[in-house]
């Protein structure tokens, strides 16, 4: 049998043309944010300029293009594709806020509370041990957790490092010292009863959370009613995660979970960029 690594006849490449759903403001501040590093480490040339380059990784991280198929559709290699991804993810990483600026943001803008809440984002499984901890029994599910914080309006405004999808709110909530941070600037939180024990001071409460029924306690009138008004408050929060789970990348992560943190802060950046304008 005789072999030969050459093309049919009558085949070629395709390239096809694909919309980003994102404005053109989002690109030119990749671009320049990619132009000023260069600058700054002195690199003198890439393949493909700024903007191109910047175009390239928001359709990874919206449509989850694959690399390989960018990369010959810009006729360049896959490892170029990838290198340039995390490049732009690690300069947008840093533009994200720390929890103790953010919260100073809210209360000097005249905040007086923002929302918490937990999230899990779906991870491929892995075989061993070691992954046993990123599976959720509540979503059932692998994952990572992470924690964010918005404003009344939704807009996200801090997210947490990725931890174990088993990790509890509480847990993920005493190890980021919210409680600290919220008294350090004066604000208050509305939480979902995954936070129940968070905060123990009755008297002057900073996590505020809903009422719970039991199979021997069951609500009062006045107590559904509270947690009506909580819930109603709370809304924003989703609406907050929904803009953010809009990219495909998100579906389910491939990347290391390790990289997972620089990655949704990367987003954050980008998704705040989209909502403020």
């Amino acid at each position: 049998m005789t072999r030969t690594h050459e093309r049919a006849e009558d085949t070629c490449p395709l390239v096809y043309q694909c919309r980003l759903p994102l404005s053109t403001s989002t690109v030119n501040h990749l671009a320049d944010l990619l132009r000023r590093h260069l600058k700054a480490i002195r690199s003198r040339w890439r393949a493909l300029p700024p903007g191109r380059i910047a175009v390239i990784v928001l359709a990874v991280l919206r449509h989850d293009q694959r690399l390989a198929d960018l990369a010959g559709g810009n006729n360049v290699s896959e490892s170029t594709v990838r290198r340039w991804r995390d490049e732009l993810i690690g300069l947008l990483a840093t533009q994200a806020p720390r929890l103790d600026r953010a919260l100073k943001k809210i209360a000097k803008r005249g905040g007086e509370v923002v929302l918490i809440d937990g999230t899990l984002i779906r991870t491929q499984r892995r075989t061993g041990r070691a992954d046993r901890r990123n599976y959720s029994g509540k979503h059932r599910s692998h994952g990572l957790h992470f924690l964010a914080l918005t404003d009344e309006r939704g807009r996200l405004i801090w997210i947490s490092a990725a931890r174990p999808g088993s990790t509890h709110d509480n847990t993920a909530a005493r190890h980021d010292h919210i409680l600290a941070h919220l008294r350090a600037a004066g604000l208050g939180a509305l939480a979902d009863l995954g936070f129940r024990g968070l905060d123990n001071d009755f008297r002057d409460p900073v996590v505020v959370t809903g009422f719970a029924a039991t199979r021997t306690h069951k609500l009062t009138p006045g107590q559904k009613e509270a947690n009506r008004v909580l819930a109603v408050g709370r809304a924003p929060v989703e609406h907050g995660f929904a803009h953010l789970k809009n990219r495909r990348i998100l579906t389910k992560l491939r990347t290391d979970p390790a990289r997972a943190t620089h990655l949704l802060r990367a987003l954050l950046v980008l998704t705040n960029l989209e909502v403020n304008r």
